[in-house]
This record gives C-alpha cells, structure tokens and sequence, in this order.
C-alpha cells in the first residue's frame, strides 16, 4: 500500500479484524491466575499487520481496545483514566508492531521458502506481542504492584505476570498464524 491513507478495503479489514479479536477474547481462556492468562485474540490483529503492515495493525489492535472499553468487557481492569489508557488503547495498539515485518514476509511468500517464513512469522509476532506487553508490564509497576504478593516487588510482580501472559499468548498466536499462513500462504496477500 503505498498512498499515505488506507484503502476502503484495509480499513474494512481493520474493523473486521478487529471485531474478530473481540469476539474470540470472549471465548474462555487458559486462566493460570487472576493476572496470567493465554489466548488466541491477538491472531487477527496480527493477521492485519502481516497483510497490510503496521498502521493497520495499529488501528486495528486501537479498535479493539475501544471495543474492550465500549462493550464493558474492561469492567473491573480500570483502575484510573491514565491506566485504562495506557492498557487498552496504547498496548492494544502495539500489537501491530508485528507488521514491522510484513514486507519481509511478503517477500518470502513469493520465494516460498517455509523455513523463512516460519521464523519471519515468529519474529514478527514476538514483537508484536512483546511490544504490547511492554505497556502492560509498565502499567502493572505502576497501577497493579500494590497486588503484589507481600515482599514480592512491584517490578517482579509485573514481570512475572505479564511476562509469562506475553510468552504464552505469543507462541499460541504463532502456532494458529504459522499453521494458517503455510497451508493458505494467501490469508496474508493483498491482490
């Protein structure tokens, strides 16, 4: 894409992505504790930035944000405005980080070399899943560490929360994006 606006067509993925997000992050997920959980919402979004780079993806993870905020599904996660900002626009938003790495993968698509593509999608969605969880490991010092377990630090609390929701949500998110883009490698061309 290369006009400095996004297509009718890109925006309509954004929003239906980003409505695809919301429904899958109401099926239950693996629940480890209150605060460390792992699921397979973040897949469209990283789909959006794969197909159509970073400032879709960045649209679409803000999206889906608001949706959290509009439907009430963040009922009970927001402590105060700035929080509530920092965790649901701002981290929401970062997933599209993963669409650094978009040409790059485009790129091998067409040269078909899998093992490329494979380690260029797992590259891809660690940054797009450690770039969200960055902002939610900064709110959890900040907002959450008065939860922290007595004598736990508020940095260690933070760490091992969003740490371990980070690592297990990104890894389940490249194995559904690995296994859709090898066997229907098209999910991430725009014709």
């Amino acid at each position: 894409m290369g006009s400095k606006k996004m297509s009718l067509r890109a925006l309509m993925e954004v929003s239906i992505f980003a409505a695809f997000a919301m429904m899958l992050d109401m099926i239950p997920s693996i629940q480890i504790t209150p605060a460390i959980k792992f699921s397979v919402s973040m897949v469209p979004i990283f789909i959006v930035s794969l197909r159509w780079g970073i400032k879709a993806g960045f649209a679409s993870g803000f999206l889906w944000g608001l949706l959290q905020i509009v439907t009430g599904d963040a009922a009970g996660q927001i402590l105060t405005p700035l929080q509530g900002l920092i965790e649901y626009f701002i981290a929401f938003s970062f997933i599209g980080a993963a669409g650094l790495l978009a040409p790059s993968i485009k790129n091998v698509l067409k040269s078909e070399g899998k093992v490329m593509l494979v380690l260029l999608l797992l590259a891809a969605i660690l940054i797009g899943g450690a770039a969200r969880y960055i902002w939610h490991f900064i709110a959890g010092i900040i907002f959450w560490g008065q939860y922290a377990p007595p004598g736990q630090s508020a940095f260690l609390y933070s760490l091992i929360a969003n740490g371990t929701s980070c690592i297990a949500s990104s890894l389940t998110c490249f194995i559904v994006i690995a296994l859709l883009v090898t066997t229907a490698p098209r999910l991430l061309q725009v014709k």
